[in-house]
């Protein structure tokens, strides 16, 4: 619908990422096919991402879908942008491996370097605020982080070990921390009313 009603510049993962629980790895394949492989993780290893992963709210609201146009027409017209991507695209298989084998500080900084060739994507990704906010967090303890979603506001998720977690909230303290886990089932109905049933 947002894609082809509505004309949105927008890609297919929120929807997969939404509909399907779980940590996975989602390829997007030239034939329009969509792969979805669970990453299935330790306990103890699942444990720590979780503890270790925190997000804030910037209370910047932004326009994605200005920001994708942008993107999208950059990605087109310079080389540079478009090597980006494929530095992205093998990132996220160094990250898929750096998660199963329990190397979540090489997550943590793949993370960080995902972020600097992201920001070159397009001019409304960050801003002076997300970078300052961003490299406090880092100066602060934590290991990489991203911008969730198209950029240019937003949440700010970062990975940070437990025990520098504490100077990283005081010096991101003006933003609000949402304290969050992972789930396994996706996406499902909650509630249904009597009238549904009619």
């Amino acid at each position: 619908m947002e894609i082809e009603e509505l004309g949105e510049p927008i890609g297919k993962q929120d929807q997969y990422g939404t509909a399907v629980g779980g940590l996975k790895f989602i390829r997007f394949l030239r034939d329009n096919t969509v792969t979805v492989e669970p990453i299935i993780l330790e306990r103890e290893i699942q444990q720590e991402l979780n503890e270790n992963l925190l997000l804030f709210y910037t209370g910047i609201t932004h326009s994605a879908g200005d920001i994708l146009k942008e993107q999208n027409a950059n990605i087109i017209s310079a080389e540079q942008k478009f090597n980006n991507l494929i530095k992205m695209t093998e990132q996220a298989y160094e990250m898929k491996q750096a998660l199963i084998g329990g190397n979540l500080n090489r997550f943590g900084e793949i993370l960080n370097e995902g972020w600097h060739l992201k920001r070159e994507l397009a001019s409304k990704i960050t801003s002076p605020e997300i970078d300052r906010y961003y490299e406090l967090a880092i100066k602060n303890g934590a290991k990489g982080g991203k911008l969730l979603g198209a950029g240019g506001g937003g949440f700010l998720l970062f990975y940070c070990e437990k025990d520098r977690q504490k100077r990283l909230r005081a010096a991101l303290s003006d933003m609000v921390e949402l304290r969050f886990s992972m789930e396994q089932e996706g996406t499902k109905i909650i509630y249904v009313g009597e009238k549904d049933w009619d």
